[in-house]
């Protein structure tokens, strides 16, 4: 009833408004541009960088509203993601961890909250966004800390448009009878003011997630059923953006400003039910368990850059900074049923926990770079990069509050107050960081070859303060430095096929807490964890190999091949120390320990079917087979996490003479495996699948209804669980887990008035 309610709401203008619209369109084209039907379909751009790119304009995503960058992203090649369902913050380009992808702003590197240093997209809306590049391989003149490659995420600059736009929306999510509304309200506007030129812009939405999940735990596979447990999740909160360019002629030359800010304001409600014996009912009620989370996260950036020309050729100077302040408080409590005979509502055990984190990164950033034409049509240019990283880490929890419940008809204690957070090991101190980034790269055209090549050199200091460790093992020093080299290549075969050809070294540098000397008690089922201060980073050598071909005048056809030989690839390792939990347990660590190879294909097409008379019509689809190799402590496995493909497909058909058009897109990325010590994941996900439909209702105003997750897509888990590496080796379960977890559909109905 409620789709069909929405459906009509948005089919009305369609069934009312004239056949034709033979109205001219008022206002500056520009601005008109962002909101309103082209009456052709949009297709990835054919870029002309020599480092293989694939580049999508915002326009590409648009039309599906999505809400954040993770949702835009789920639409391009190779990029996956093991976030709840209907969550995309962590991407997994070519299905590595976060950690080997590089997310970049504006082509600057962004602080992250994770100790991974990784970024999260779900934190940007989409709104925000001018166009999205995938960065296949690496070069001189960026960060090389991109294993698997980069996500460049380029926000709207004051040259973006004239005019503006509003953008006034309703979501409404099924978790009840009649569903949870909530809004989306943007507004952009670009022009002149001044001797310049700014654009500026503001967005608020809201965002919910309401998932439902159940778990089945066994003693072995197979074996007997010890309990299950149903449980809610709802995630509530919204989001608020800010952003500002201006750009002037100052002097000799032109000056850009920008900035950004960016509040996520969340709040994660989890409640479960766990019955003894798979009984779902009160007499085998064993646990009830309450846990809350609250977020709030502010991202800002601040940009400043200055072209001149000078001595024959460009210069820039760039200054940035950018901050990201984490903060959250959690509290569990937790209600034990069947400790005696007596069943609920008899409770014999509460706890109740509570936790603390607050994360505040700050990274100054700055650049001198030159560049200019040599003989013979090449280019140089170079430059020194430098960034300063000051990162405080708090996280701690009040001591546990726990008591035995007398049986009925005593009464429950009251439960005492809280007593004061205490950092937990490791959860208090400080990062610097100083890395300092030389580089120099030739490029130049001969012919049909255009090419690319370029020598980078990372220097990298790391000073961390732990605050909770003994004075001898308070701080961390390292230093140490990588020479990149990187070539690319295009060739452009005939007119509409070139051939694209990369090579790149690249590093990852150490999680934050792998470097902490901090000793975690039972971290690994029984078994303790201590961090290792002498870790070097991982480096990979990689190759891209890709060809392009155009179809007609918008289409594109590409197939790339890469492969990623990763060295001293971080992996656990036993220190033979006993573990506090006596012998049998052990201390485990990291270390340096061998290598890992990764390899794919990547597949993606899009263009109009006008060879077919089709020319408002346009289809797309992206196929990424994914496969790895790394050799751990029980053998051969894949790297953690890395799904073994990703797809994507969908079209869009515009009606011009009734300046209407709709489309649907369809997502599924395969199973992904994870082995560490004491456990197993496996994690599959269901099909995503998501419908459009638009009008113009006036010359200037388009309205659009989009549904999502329509398949109820699920997210389905397998857990194998060992109380040590030996029990694991010898598959003796401590226990088997199996857990689904599924968020219905929900529909957002949108209106963008140009003007």
């Amino acid at each position: 009833m409620k789709l069909a309610l929405l459906l009509g709401a948005a089919a009305a203008p369609l069934l009312l408004a004239a056949p034709a619209t033979a109205q001219s369109i008022e206002g500056p084209a520009t601005a008109l541009d962002e909101v309103i039907v082209t009456g052709q379909p949009v297709m990835r751009n054919r870029t002309d960088d020599v480092v293989p790119t694939l580049s999508y304009d915002l326009e590409y995503f648009q039309r599906f509203e999505p809400l954040t960058v993770g949702d835009a992203l789920k639409r391009v090649p190779s990029v996956a993601f093991l976030s709840d369902v209907l969550e995309s913050d962590g991407v997994r380009l070519r299905g590595m961890d976060s950690g080997y992808t590089q997310i970049l702003i504006d082509g600057e590197r962004v602080p992250g909250a994770g100790l991974d240093r990784s970024f999260f997209v779900d934190r940007i809306p989409a709104e925000l966004i001018e166009r999205v590049e995938v960065v296949r391989s690496a070069s001189a003149n960026r960060s090389g800390d991109a294993v698997a490659g980069a996500i460049n995420i380029v926000l709207r600059d004051s040259l973006s448009m004239d005019g503006g736009y509003v953008r006034l929306g309703a979501l409404n999510w099924g978790d009840s009878e009649y569903g949870r509304w909530g809004g989306t309200y943007g507004l952009v506007w670009g022009g002149q003011v001044g001797p310049g030129r700014l654009l500026v812009g503001a967005n608020v939405q809201d965002r919910r997630n309401p998932k439902e999940k159940f778990s089945w735990r066994y003693d072995e596979p197979n074996g007997t059923l010890d309990n299950v447990e149903a449980q809610t999740d709802v995630r509530d909160g919204t989001d608020y953006s800010f952003n500002a360019a201006y750009s002037v002629d100052v002097g000799p030359g032109e000056l850009e400003l920008s900035a950004a800010f960016v509040r996520t304001d969340r709040f994660q409600d989890e409640d479960s039910l766990e019955y003894a014996d798979g009984v779902m009912n009160d007499a085998h009620l064993a646990v009830v368990n309450d846990n809350d989370l609250d977020i709030r996260t502010d991202n800002l950036a601040l940009r400043g850059r200055y072209s001149f020309d000078m001595l024959g050729g460009r210069t820039r100077i760039k200054l940035g900074y950018a901050a990201i302040d984490d903060d959250q408080y959690e509290f569990e409590a937790e209600s034990e049923y069947l400790r005696d005979a007596n069943p609920f509502p008899d409770e014999d055990r509460f706890t109740l926990d509570s936790a603390q984190v607050n994360i505040e990164d700050r990274e100054t950033s700055g650049a001198l770079e030159h560049e200019r034409d040599l003989a013979n049509g090449a280019t140089l240019e170079f430059g020194v990069q430098w960034n300063l990283k000051d990162r405080d880490t708090w996280i701690a929890e009040t001591p546990r509050i726990r008591f035995n419940v007398p049986n009925a008809p005593a009464p429950r204690p009251a439960i005492p107050a809280f007593g004061a957070f205490s950092p937990v090991p490791g959860g208090e101190g400080t990062i610097e960081e100083t890395r300092i980034d030389p580089y120099v790269m030739l490029s130049g055209e001969t012919g049909a070859l255009k090419w690319q090549a370029g020598l980078r050199y990372e220097n990298t200091e790391t000073n961390i303060t732990d605050e909770t460790a003994p004075a001898a093992d308070r701080v961390t020093e390292t230093d140490y430095g990588f020479l990149l080299p990187s070539v690319s290549l295009r060739y452009q075969l005939s007119a509409t096929d070139r051939l694209i050809v990369s090579a790149a070294r690249t590093v990852r540098r150490p999680n934050f807490d792998r470097l902490q000397p901090a000793l975690l008690e039972e971290e690994y089922g029984d078994s303790d964890f201590m961090g290792n201060p002498t870790l070097k980073p991982e480096s990979a050598w990689g190759v891209d190999v890709g060809f392009e071909r155009r179809l007609g005048r918008r289409g594109v056809f590409g197939i790339n091949a890469f492969y990623r030989d990763v060295t001293d690839l971080i992996e656990e390792v036993n220190t033979g120390v006993v573990g506090s939990a006596g012998p049998g347990t052990f201390v485990y660590t990291v270390d340096n320990v061998g290598d890992g190879r990764v390899w794919g294909v990547e597949l993606d097409l899009s263009t109009p079917l006008d060879f077919i008379g089709m020319e408002t019509t346009g289809v797309f689809l992206n196929y990424s087979w994914l496969d790895s190799k790394v050799d751990d402590f029980m053998g051969t496995r894949r790297f953690n996490g890395q799904s073994n493909y990703v797809m994507n497909a969908g079209f869009t058909h515009d009606i011009p003479t009734w300046g209407a058009a709709f489309g649907a897109t369809y997502r599924k990325q395969g199973d992904a495996h994870d082995r560490v010590l004491a456990e197993e994941v496996r994690t599959s996900y269901g099909a995503d699948l998501e419908v459009f439909v638009e009008k113009r209702v006036a010359s200037n105003v388009v309205v659009r209804l989009t549904g999502s997750n329509l398949l109820n897509a699920s997210k389905d888990e397998v857990f194998d669980k060992f109380g040590s590496v030996a029990d694991q080796i010898s598959r003796d379960y401590d226990e088997y887990e199996l857990e689904t977890e599924e968020a219905g559909p929900w529909y957002q109905l949108v209106m963008r008035i140009a003007f």
